[in-house]
């Protein structure tokens, strides 16, 4: 793992004080994501800075010239502490920024995995507001017209890809109001862009080679994603083989029951679905076992939405990441393939998190 720069050393040495802060959301004068939001494009594309939560998580499937099958992530997450919106001194942390960038190698046998944090401002890191374009020194993904553009350069490996919409946003939940709990305000504003058709090359080792592929990305901001009884959640997106595409999440409770669950179907022709909590059932199979943090993860699943039902099985097993230097987190994210009535029917991303211990989102 690159080591983090002194800069970078000094924003992660003041992070356990900003969220400690942050643990009083009200008081900092977080924002709650209401019923009725409505999305503007392009402006919810950029950041929302006043909200204390947000992220830009783009996940996928690529292909090598021969054939071989990858796996690839990096997400921007963008968090505001709760200090004094007064402190006049330009040192005073008001937006962290967090990164995470994977390659899923089956070859290897597990990911290559880096991240980075660093306050914004200073030509560090920023995130823009109306437009997507975000980024932590060199780490950049950013707008171009209608095409995304995504740049890793990690220790081990990176990426240089081309995300081409091929279609509209994707709003989740009721028109981006994503209800994430009983409460209401337990939310996030929430759009998906599916079936993003990717180029580019990628980088393992001293090897670089060009890949082709699909894409997804979600976008997500909120100030009270998880309440205090919700410890996790399963998530997956798949772009389907028929150009359809499925978002589907559940949150889980200190039991591990389903607490809350929604997800959004948009069929081949274009047709939207929006299924209720009781509509979504994750049931777990096969599981997996971390050799190096000891957290053990259902890997593979069985999963319902509405008369829709699904098999996912994951390209590898290994596909864990230990973000303890940014996020806090440990978390299973890995690429998928989904199949109906053991035909193949597409494929994405799953995320588990909140297995080894509950997930506590700052």
């Amino acid at each position: 793992m690159r080591a983090l720069t002194a800069l970078c050393a000094a924003v992660l040495a003041l992070l356990p004080t900003a969220l400690a802060l942050a643990a009083a959301g009200a008081a900092a004068g977080y924002p709650d994501i209401q019923p009725g939001l409505a999305l503007r494009f392009p402006d919810d594309e950029g950041s929302h800075p006043e909200f204390r939560t947000e992220w830009w998580y783009v996940t996928g499937w690529l292909a090598t010239p021969d054939g071989q099958p990858l796996g690839f992530q990096v997400t921007f997450f963008r968090t505001r502490p709760a200090l004094e919106a007064a402190n006049p001194s330009a040192f005073a942390v008001r937006q962290l920024l967090i990164a995470h960038a994977a390659v899923s190698d089956p070859v290897r046998g597990r990911l290559w995995h880096e991240q980075r944090i660093a306050r914004e401002g200073f030509g560090l890191a920023a995130a823009a507001v109306g437009r997507t374009d975000v980024h932590i020194r060199d780490w950049t993904l950013a707008a171009a017209g209608a095409t995304l553009e995504a740049h890793v350069a990690a220790q081990e490996f990176g990426y240089a890809l081309r995300l081409e919409r091929s279609q509209a946003p994707l709003a989740n939940g009721r028109g981006g109001y994503s209800q994430k709990g009983p409460l209401p305000t337990s939310a996030s504003g929430y759009y998906s862009l599916p079936q993003l058709r990717v180029s580019g090359q990628v980088t393992r080792g001293h090897v670089t080679r060009p890949v082709t592929g699909s894409a997804w990305l979600d976008h997500e901001w909120s100030s009270a994603y998880l309440d205090a009884d919700s410890t996790g959640w399963d998530w997956v997106g798949l772009n389907l083989a028929d150009g359809g595409a499925l978002m589907a999440f559940r949150i889980r409770d200190r039991h591990g029951a389903q607490r809350w669950a929604g997800g959004t179907l948009r069929r081949a022709d274009g047709s939207l679905v929006r299924f209720a909590p009781g509509e979504i059932a994750f049931e777990p199979g096969r599981r997996w076992r971390s050799p190096r943090t000891a957290v053990e993860y259902p890997v593979a699943w069985q999963l319902s939405a509405g008369a829709l039902k699904l098999s996912l099985e994951p390209l590898m097993d290994d596909q864990e990441s230990d973000s303890r230097l940014t996020t806090g987190a440990i978390y299973w994210e890995g690429a998928v393939r989904a199949s109906a009535a053991g035909r193949p029917v597409g494929r994405g991303y799953l995320e588990l998190t909140g297995y080894g211990e509950p997930l506590r989102l700052r």
